[in-house]
């Protein structure tokens, strides 16, 4: 039998009602709600990044290929035309990790309804565009359809451009294009097909969606100019890498950005949130081990007379520190398996529920979204565990100077 595990655990299981059962449970609280804290931290952090940066991504793609324009930076505006090249296209799109590329073009323009004038850039799309990456934004109506000839006379409004010329589902609109050097200022009669929200200001406030042959036809283009190409991957981490690959098979002109370049705001708000992370794991890992430290002491000295005894009649030094490092262990382990239960608990109740709702103006959306990281979650537990083990190390070396006479006449 081993003397030293016995012990331990018939003095956590003990069912009287004593001082030590209360450390105990107060300890193992403590540490659930550190443990819970942390993975909760953790989970709504993922998903803030996790769902905005989706928002960012499916909008204007991972990296955008355009004329290279020294003077613009990294903006969103109506860009110089590029000759399509289906060979880059196919090179672009068999790259590793690249999982779509698709053209657009933009153009600013006026929309007039009799309630007023709203500003826009109007990006055109292909029918061959992934329409199913902005299902998630779709409020009302439906996505533009593509007439095999001419162009679609169809219009995706935000719902707060919508808001703004009172326009429902189905109600038309003036299109007017902006002037442009040797290009007059045209009118085109749209129709309002859908409505769609992002939660992100600098799109709804600013974009609409529609063919791009309008635009070909607005800027006498022929059937080959194309304002660029969005390039969408599988894993937003290779962004910067893949990024500078594909610039080696651009032609001279053009450039590539990532959609980081574009928005830094955003993705800097976004890294943030890391730090925020980070701080607060560490406040709840000091928390817990404070906790611990501070409980084992005092059951440490709440048991001396029992220490007395047991080195009195021949136990060592090493195998009563086992006892306290194997009671602090049941402890620690109880209160991690408390804390997955109640932290895991929560994030299914978010998600199920929804019950955290959040200002969209200032966070870009109205749930607070999770998202639980399996990797995440061990390791916090195993973090955890191993922390406390080493720190727990540090009140047990009490026992060495306990002397067995004076604890056995202790009280």
């Amino acid at each position: 039998m081993n003397i030293a595990r016995y012990i331990a655990q018939r003095i956590a299981f003990n069912p009287q009602k004593t001082f030590s059962r209360f450390i105990i449970r107060l300890a193992i609280g403590a540490t659930s709600l550190s443990v819970a804290v942390m993975l909760v931290a953790l989970a709504f952090t993922n998903g803030f990044q996790s769902a905005i940066s989706q928002k960012v991504f499916s909008f204007w793609g991972h990296i955008r290929v355009e004329r290279y324009q020294p003077d613009q930076g990294g903006s969103i505006a109506e860009e110089p035309p590029i000759e399509k090249n289906d060979t880059v296209v196919r090179t672009i799109s068999g790259y590793p990790g690249v999982t779509a590329v698709d053209a657009f073009a933009t153009k600013s323009a006026m929309l007039k309804t009799n309630e007023g004038i709203e500003g826009i850039l109007f990006k055109g799309v292909e029918k061959d565009f992934h329409f199913n990456r902005l299902s998630a934004f779709l409020k009302q109506g439906r996505w533009v359809s593509f007439p095999d000839s001419g162009y679609s006379h169809e219009i995706n409004l935000s719902e707060y451009t919508a808001a703004q010329l009172k326009l429902k589902v189905g109600d038309a609109v003036l299109f007017y294009s902006m002037m442009q050097a040797n290009v007059p200022i045209r009118v085109r009669k749209l129709q309002l097909v859908g409505i769609y929200k992002t939660g992100i200001e600098e799109y709804d406030h600013t974009f609409a969606l529609g063919d791009i042959r309008l635009i070909r036809r607005l800027n006498d283009w022929d059937s080959t100019l194309v304002g660029g190409y969005e390039v969408y991957i599988d894993n937003y981490r290779d962004l910067d890498t893949i990024n500078r690959s594909i610039r080696n098979y651009l032609p001279i002109k053009w450039n590539s950005n990532t959609i980081r370049d574009v928005y830094p705001n955003i993705f800097d708000w976004l890294k943030l949130q890391d730090k925020t992370k980070a701080v607060t794991l560490s406040i709840m890992i000091v928390v817990a081990l404070l906790n611990l430290i501070t409980c084992l002491i005092i059951l440490v000295l709440e048991r001396v007379r029992m220490i007395g005894i047991l080195k009195s009649v021949g136990s060592t030094n090493r195998t009563i520190q086992h006892i306290f490092m194997i009671h602090a262990s049941i402890i620690t382990i109880f209160g991690i398996i408390c804390g997955n239960i109640l932290g895991l608990g929560i994030c299914w109740i978010q998600q199920k529920f929804e019950l955290i709702k959040l200002n969209e103006d200032a966070y870009y959306m109205a749930v607070a979204p999770v998202k639980v990281v399996g990797w995440q979650v061990l390791a916090v537990d195993l973090a955890t565990l191993l922390v406390c083990f080493l720190v727990l190390l540090i009140p047990v070396q009490l026992i060495r100077k306990i002397s067995p006479v004076k604890a056995i006449r202790f009280d």
